[in-house]
Formats: structure tokens, sequence, C-alpha cells
């Protein structure tokens, strides 16, 4: 999945440069991915996903990737994304 936030499901948009003389051509805005190594507390063990930096400020914001990823909406997940989710919740319901 390239350039695009497995956790927000945010990707490119485009507009306009706009130059000194108002003349204005197509250009793409990309979001801001990292890769980082994220830990989720109800299986006890690490994933690695493409986030957004402002996706990465709300799993921050919402106590982990767990709570996350419970609050997170099916369609804005990522394939990977949706199955750690379903074991995040097969993990909490039988504890």
């Amino acid at each position: 999945m390239a350039r695009k936030c497995e956790l927000s499901g945010k990707g490119p948009m485009t507009g306009h440069r706009v130059s000194h003389s108002n003349i204005k051509t197509n250009r793409r805005f990309l979001p801001n991915l990292n890769t980082v190594t994220l830990q989720s507390e109800a299986l006890g063990r690490s994933f690695r996903f493409k986030v957004a930096s402002s996706a990465l400020r709300t799993v921050d914001h919402r106590g982990g990737l767990d709570a996350y990823l419970l609050k997170a909406r099916d369609e804005e997940l990522s394939e990977r994304a949706l199955k750690v989710k379903k074991d995040v919740i097969a993990a909490t319901s039988a504890a």
C-alpha cells in the first residue's frame, strides 16, 4: 500500500501549484508517512505499520494501538490493521 496510511486511510490529495503570475499547474499533496513499530498490549507483540504522523498522535491520545483499533472504523483500516483489530477483539473478549 504505497503512500496510504494503514490506520487512518489518509492518502494523496491533488491541488494546484500557483506561481507568482497566478498560473496554476497540478500537483499532489502526499501524507507524512512514517514506518513505526506499535506495541499491542492485548496481544503482547509488536506490529510495523506505515502511519501518518497525524494518526500517530491520535494513537498516543487514545492510549495505544489497541484503543485506537477498537474505536476506528473498518473502512479506513488496511487489511493488515483489520486483522490485528479482529485479533485484539478476540483477545479482549476472552480475557
